[in-house]
């Protein structure tokens, strides 16, 4: 602690984790920061941040941890293998971790039970949703799993990355609750590109759509942020496609884990495979529109 203030640790500095610890600075926290790509730090330490020798070291210092990585490989690797968060100090009660990682839910609960049993540190996994827009603003809807008591450590902290930060019952709750927004978004974007298409063959003014359907039952967030940028050509990258592709496929083996049946999801996932395989899955979302855009096929 510094004071009655928790030292902050931040492991993962990508499109989402930078901006997320620039908040933190700018609340007044002490944050240190760990990535793998250590050109990543630089700006950060610029800006206040402190740079940790390792993830181990790290744990020893900070109070709250999180961490921000792409999958459930990189998440066991950052926590338990060498010189990851869970070394070092055997006890660590006290201290918690909050993952925003997208991950399959089972071994969320997995890993907090195992972290718990070796150090003591509680385990609040709580992807996000929002993107980079999300991250810059503190406006993210961030969906936790987790003990009631690591939840009421970790909120006040969230609260300046958060504009709403809700506890979704036991470890695993929180990354299942991702996955159906993962399959809400999914499907979204693939039927934005379908009615985009549909509306430029109809000489309809596209940019007006959201609009003209503000307030009914066909508006979202989704619609208002994606379909303009969809008809503007605007592709720049606030989440790539490849993650939906990840997340798409960690849903549908979730759905065959527990015996449900998700055709939707399951058509939008080959759509994002497809978009993959032509060499979009580094583009943002709103590129999913290109599949029908022959002049625009990479």
């Amino acid at each position: 602690m510094h004071g009655n203030t928790p030292v902050l640790g931040y492991v993962g500095l990508g499109l989402m984790g930078a901006p997320m610890v620039r908040r933190l600075l700018a609340a007044g926290y002490q944050v240190l920061v760990w990535n793998r790509s250590l050109d990543k730090t630089q700006p950060l330490i610029e800006a206040g941040a402190q740079l940790a020798t390792s993830p181990a070291a790290m744990s020893e210092a900070c109070d709250i941890l999180f961490t921000c990585v792409t999958d459930t490989a990189a998440v066991e690797a950052v926590v338990f293998g060498a010189d990851g968060l869970a070394t070092g100090t055997a006890d660590k009660s006290g201290k918690v971790l909050v993952d925003f990682s997208s991950m399959r839910p089972y071994k969320a609960a997995e890993f907090a039970t195992r972290l718990r049993t070796e150090t003591g540190m509680g385990w609040v996994d709580a992807p996000v949703s929002g993107g980079i827009p999300g991250a810059t603003n503190g406006t993210l809807a961030v969906m936790a799993g987790g003990s009631q008591r690591d939840f009421d450590t970790v909120a006040p902290v969230v609260a300046h990355l958060a504009g709403r930060f809700t506890r979704m019952g036991p470890n695993g709750a929180g990354q299942s609750t991702k996955l159906i927004n993962q399959m809400l978004v999914g499907c979204a974007f693939t039927v934005l590109a379908e009615a985009c298409q549909l509306a430029e063959a109809a000489g309809i003014d596209v940019a007006k759509i959201p609009e003209a359907l503000s307030g009914g039952r066909a508006d979202s967030k989704v619609l208002q942020e994606y379909l303009p940028r969809m008809a503007a050509g605007d592709f720049a990258v606030q989440g790539r496609i490849d993650l939906l592709v990840k997340d798409l496929g960690t849903v549908m083996e979730e759905s065959r884990r527990l015996g449900t049946s998700l055709p939707m999801t399951g058509l939008a996932n080959e759509i994002h495979r497809l978009l993959s395989r032509r060499g979009l899955g580094g583009a943002d979302n709103a590129a999913t529109v290109r599949l029908y855009r022959d002049k625009d096929a990479p």
